[in-house]
């Protein structure tokens, strides 16, 4: 395994970070493995060097948050890794029960650490921008989190860039804790945050942490025309049926599985190879269901591409809308 820096940060992650959405009930969604099942993957994780880990509140409703936790207790040192988990999402139906109100990320914070079992966060995210807060209320906030010890750091996740600008602007201009990642939307078939916000956290000294480096495993070749495929996910995985699968899209994938095959490696891991070589990236974060996928995330931190390599595969791409912000 690989380390960098996160950003202009002195703290130190693996160039692959788990994302644990994978993990918490199937009565949240049919594809989610239960603690059982889970955590098997998260003590290889460790073994094979990895240590930073991605969660969030409202993935499986805090269960997520609960494996997470226990798991980590179990098999590593709280100071040997890096724990993220974010905030936004509606977490029940009452009015302040989501988003990022001073009252909810203040209560959302305890609730994720009372979860966790741990006293703080590595990085503690907002999951998305909340058109009903004022930033300056949000950003006064989250310092105070970090001033009272629940976060080590601050991060963002998919949002515009005039909108990450805004933040970092408020927090400079009040001397409080600025951003130090962007979690955004990053792969091979959804490349729009290359026109702004990418050149503004490289800027920045922003770290880079993509979300969905697979497109939702669409770029391990497992996928079907129809919008079926090979895993129970494929099958009801609506929100990737609404991004991809346009004919650029496929002809990505053919050049991805061409290239894995004269490299004797596996389309997942060109993708991931892919996103590794790109300027600014710190940690893609993978899910992984299977041992196997696991172990191949890991394995493409050492696969070299040419620039020809990269050439060929990013020369398909059309531009589309704006996706995955909401």
């Amino acid at each position: 395994m690989q380390y960098v820096n996160l950003g202009n940060t002195g703290l130190r992650v693996s160039r692959i970070c788990l994302g644990m959405m994978t993990y918490g009930t199937s009565r949240w969604r049919d594809w989610i493995l239960n603690e059982e099942e889970s955590r098997p993957l998260i003590q290889r994780a460790l073994e094979l060097g990895i240590n930073f880990f991605d969660t969030a509140d409202m993935y499986s409703l805090g269960v997520s948050e609960e494996i997470t936790g226990r798991a980590l207790r179990d098999f590593a040192r709280r100071d040997e890794v890096v724990v993220a988990t974010k905030v936004f999402f509606p977490m029940g139906d009452k009015p302040n029960q989501g988003g990022l109100s001073r009252k909810h990320i203040m209560d959302a914070i305890d609730a994720s650490l009372k979860r966790l079992g741990m006293d703080y966060v590595d990085l503690y995210q907002i999951h998305r921008w909340d058109y009903n807060t004022p930033i300056e209320e949000t950003m006064e906030a989250l310092h105070d989190v970090v001033k009272a010890g629940k976060a080590r750091y601050i991060g963002a996740s998919s949002m515009y860039a005039w909108q990450f600008a805004k933040a970092q602007h408020v927090a400079a201009m009040n001397g409080w804790t600025k951003f130090v990642a962007m979690q955004n939307h990053y792969n091979l078939i959804y490349r729009e945050e290359e026109r702004e916000m990418i050149p503004q956290c490289i800027d920045m000294g922003v770290a880079l942490i993509p979300w969905s480096p697979l497109a939702r495993g669409f770029l391990a070749g497992n996928r079907t025309r129809d919008k079926g495929g090979e895993t129970p996910r494929s099958h009801s995985d609506n929100y990737a049926h609404e991004m991809y699968y346009t004919d650029a899209d496929w002809e990505i994938v053919a050049r991805v599985k061409q290239l894995a095959r004269e490299k004797g490696a596996a389309p997942a891991q060109i993708a991931l190879a892919w996103l590794l070589h790109k300027h600014g990236i710190t940690s893609p974060i993978i899910g992984a269901s299977k041992m196997y996928q696991l172990e191949q995330a890991v394995a493409a931190v050492q696969i070299e591409l040419s620039d020809e390599e990269m050439a060929q595969l990013e020369e398909p791409y059309q531009p589309r809308k704006i996706l995955g912000h909401q």
